[in-house]
């Protein structure tokens, strides 16, 4: 699903407000191992990531970096607030693509980038990319999924357009809105690239509701 997401007439090629574009080509994402990763982050058990949506609210859920523990409680690392799905009727439909949120699941992290180019209506700048997942009816795939933000390709942020939105640059809370993928604030999944650098890259998405 390409991605830009927000609610207006969204879409990766639809509109959310400033949605993504759905099939928009892009550089090659870095693939995993991440460079920065070192050895003994790697051997220590792990980081995987964690996304628990909010029934009552999906632009309030919640996107964790966890390290498994052998014999105990896996230790947060970093937690930040993260929507998916367009806040439509469909926005928590799992099998409602460029709509709905992502379906319950585990996933692979495929790779990861800071320099994302999917134009006006899809991903830029700083960009997880995740396997895709057939939803809960067996037939519906989901596809082009990643954690992204709003921002420009070079994970600089755009001018204010008073009056409307700039789908290079986050303009607020409705921006927390997407075609499906997970959208965090600039701030946040710059932090999270910094974590996952740190710790180690995760190779897995976790989504639970």
């Amino acid at each position: 699903m390409r991605i830009r997401q927000r609610i207006v007439p969204l879409a990766a090629a639809l509109a959310l407000t400033g949605g993504l574009a759905a099939t928009e080509a892009a550089p090659a994402l870095a693939a995993h191992p991440a460079s920065g990763q070192t050895a003994a982050a790697a051997a220590a058990g792990g980081t995987y990531l964690y996304f628990d949506k909010n029934q009552s609210s999906p632009s309030n859920s919640v996107l964790y970096l966890k390290k498994s523990v052998a014999n105990g409680r896996d230790k947060v690392l970093a937690k930040y607030r993260a929507g998916s799905g367009n806040g439509g009727r469909n926005g928590r439909n799992e099998c409602a693509s460029m709509q709905g949120w992502l379906p319950n699941g585990s996933y692979r992290v495929l790779a990861h980038t800071t320099h994302h180019n999917g134009g006006a209506r899809g991903v830029n700048g700083y960009a997880i990319q995740v396997q895709d997942k057939v939803c809960r009816n067996g037939r519906t795939k989901r596809t082009e999924l990643f954690v992204h933000s709003e921002m420009r390709p070079d994970g600089t942020q755009g001018a204010r357009q008073p009056g409307r939105d700039n789908p290079y640059r986050w303009d607020g809370n409705n921006d927390y809105f997407s075609l499906g993928c997970i959208k965090l604030t600039p701030a946040h999944i710059k932090n999270l690239f910094a974590k996952a650098a740190h710790y180690g890259w995760p190779k897995k998405l976790t989504v639970v509701s």
